[in-house]
């Protein structure tokens, strides 16, 4: 039994918008949220992370100037949470620290997340775990999506039901009723907000469609929709994994150009709105769903998931649910217990992940 069960998560998504902090205690087997900031990153930090993200040259050095800044932001980020919980370091048993992704490659081997977990344990005087997915890639598995085990250990019920969480990428967690005999299920079911978002700054300047206003006032184009859906990630059967390595501004672009007619741009907003909402809904089928992340809030979104509920009537709130999964996993990592679910990910068994900066 872990002496001290209060643990930080970080989680800074692919919707490169700042970093969730989340402090949870998992004494006596529950989960209670003690706290919850977000620190939006600045403008300059945001475009650095987004140009690593598709950047093909070497990046050696500007990769290590933003780490060195995302870490600064992590560590203001975790004196936030622990000022407004009133706590100090010494309360903490450790941060798990997620990183930014920047290349998701477990095709190839790899997964890396932007990250100095060594200046943040430095700057915050705890204990950080991190780089929390290459042990399931080493085993084989695509590792991600992690969150599932965290779902089944918090959402599982009598009853089953789905959880997807809708950030920059969409996934999806499918759980069976306790204790019946198929396993938790999950992959990524392709773009979240990643594509709205990006289409939405390059045609209006703002970062997202707030609301889905502005997909609300378009159409959906029932041809590009099935250009977009042709990709073959989407007819790939899981374990699977994907980023903005292959949905990006680009991938928009080339389906764009095969369309005998020009769109509307906000017609192509809702086109992406679709796009997201139709292949959630076909990775869920009749299952329950509860939505968290971002996506909860568009609600051009949400009216095409009719039947889709907020984590927050299962007792979590939709915007702390993934930075709660990574204090969790730092949890599973100091107990020595796996944080993977193999039927997810593809790995060749249950793995402890993440390796340990200590204070």
């Amino acid at each position: 039994m872990l002496l001290n069960e209060r643990y930080i998560g970080l989680m800074s998504g692919t919707s490169v918008d700042g970093v969730d902090a989340v402090l949870a205690d998992f004494a006596d087997g529950r989960v209670q949220t003690l706290g919850h900031v977000h620190v939006p990153f600045a403008p300059a930090l945001r475009a650095a992370l987004q140009g690593l993200m598709q950047s093909g040259a070497d990046e050696i050095e500007r990769a290590g100037d933003a780490s060195v800044a995302l870490a600064r932001v992590y560590a203001d980020a975790v004196q936030a949470l622990l000022a407004k919980a009133g706590l100090g370091a010494h309360d903490v048993a450790a941060i798990g620290a997620h990183g930014q992704t920047i290349r998701h490659r477990p095709e190839r081997g790899f997964t890396w997340q932007l990250n100095q977990p060594a200046l943040l344990a430095e700057l915050t005087g705890i204990a950080v775990v991190a780089d929390s997915r290459s042990r399931d890639v080493a085993a084989g598995g695509q590792g991600a999506p992690l969150v599932p085990a965290f779902h089944a250990a918090v959402f599982q019920g009598d009853e089953a039901r789905a959880v997807v969480n809708i950030g920059g990428i969409a996934n999806v967690t499918l759980l069976p009723a306790k204790g019946a005999p198929e396993p938790v299920r999950g992959f990524d079911t392709g773009p979240g907000n990643t594509l709205l978002d990006a289409w939405c700054e390059r045609q209006t300047g703002c970062a997202y469609d707030e609301g889905g206003r502005w997909a609300a006032s378009g159409r959906v184009d029932a041809s590009l929709l099935e250009t977009l859906l042709a990709d073959p990630y989407f007819h790939q059967p899981a374990p699977k994994s994907t980023g903005r390595e292959r949905f990006h501004l680009a991938w928009l672009d080339a389906a764009l150009a095969r369309q005998r007619t020009a769109m509307a741009p906000e017609d192509v907003q809702a086109t992406l709105t679709a796009l997201t909402a139709r292949t959630i809904a076909q990775a869920v089928g009749d299952w329950p769903l509860f939505v968290c992340g971002g996506g909860v809030f568009n609600a051009a979104l949400m009216r095409q998931l009719p039947k889709a509920r907020s984590t927050a009537v299962l007792g979590v709130d939709p915007m702390q649910v993934e930075a709660l999964a990574f204090a969790w996993l730092a949890r599973q990592c100091f107990a020595s217990e796996a944080g993977n679910l193999p039927a997810v990910t593809g790995a060749a068994g249950p793995r402890v992940l993440g390796a340990v900066y200590p204070a």
